[in-house]
């Protein structure tokens, strides 16, 4: 066998070689797939099936606790408190869920969103906790994105819902603005909190990683759904925080009718 016969008869294994390993490829994509959306459904069933339960208890321990006011001493009135707020935890949390596991990473539709809209709708969402803490709320001219309506209102109300929640200062004040930066939209969500280390700064946006345990409410899902679904529009995310000087949150979006990048 010449030379050439031996390339040729080489180039058409290494050719073989490669479709397989091709549909192999393929094959188990296409398995994760199924999984994933297998998953997605679990998750969306099993939180729909647990919210009736936790409804009852939630709503049969106050109807307890109003009836029996009289007849129960002190401490029983605080079991039947911690009963609420863990079931109210637990709603909140399969909600959060639910949220997270419903984005399509990487392939959010979108349209042209009015980011004062957007705003005005996550105020109306956060507007107890505003009250309750006294919190002000500012903001600059927002601009038209390429993005999700509820999507995009879900991120803006988890930023200020932080930026309130691990407030230390009895005033908290949030502040969103914007800035053209190149060819996308910098949106920004700053707060006068305590701050967060260099050395947590990327840890937060994981899946329920939480930096003060406890000792803040939350579910540590909220700057993860705020990942995802800025990522899934080509977007970034990333926070810029001095320990004891606030911090901002950024992220971009495309202006409506452009490509995201990828």
């Amino acid at each position: 066998m010449s030379d050439s016969d031996k390339d040729r008869t080489e180039i058409e294994r290494l050719r073989t070689a490669l479709e397989a390993e091709t549909r192999a490829c393929l094959e188990v994509q296409r398995r994760l797939d199924r999984l994933n959306s297998d998953f997605e459904e679990f998750i969306s069933i099993a939180a729909h099936n647990l919210r009736e339960p936790l409804r009852d208890v939630a709503s049969f321990s106050q109807l307890l606790a109003d009836t029996y006011t009289l007849q129960l001493d002190p401490e029983a009135g605080v079991f039947f408190g911690r009963v609420q707020e863990g079931a109210a935890r637990i709603q909140s949390l399969l909600a959060d869920m639910v949220d997270y596991w419903e984005l399509r990473a990487g392939g959010e539709t979108s349209s042209p969103a009015d980011m004062e809209a957007v705003l005005r709708q996550a105020l109306l969402c956060a507007d107890k906790q505003i009250t309750e803490s006294s919190a002000v709320v500012t903001h600059d001219p927002l601009p038209h994105v390429d993005g999700d309506f509820a999507v995009l209102t879900k991120v803006l109300h988890h930023l200020i819902r932080n930026a309130i929640e691990y407030c230390d200062t009895p005033s908290p004040c949030v502040h969103i603005s914007s800035r053209r930066l190149d060819l996308e939209w910098v949106v920004s969500v700053h707060d006068n909190g305590p701050g967060i280390d260099p050395a947590f700064q990327e840890r937060i946006f994981g899946v329920f990683k939480r930096l003060h345990g406890k000792a803040y409410p939350g579910n540590g899902l909220g700057l993860a759904f705020c990942k995802k679904a800025i990522e899934g529009y080509g977007g970034r995310i990333w926070v810029e925080s001095t320990p004891g000087a606030g911090s901002t949150f950024c992220f971009t979006l495309s202006p409506p009718g452009m490509e995201h990048q990828s």
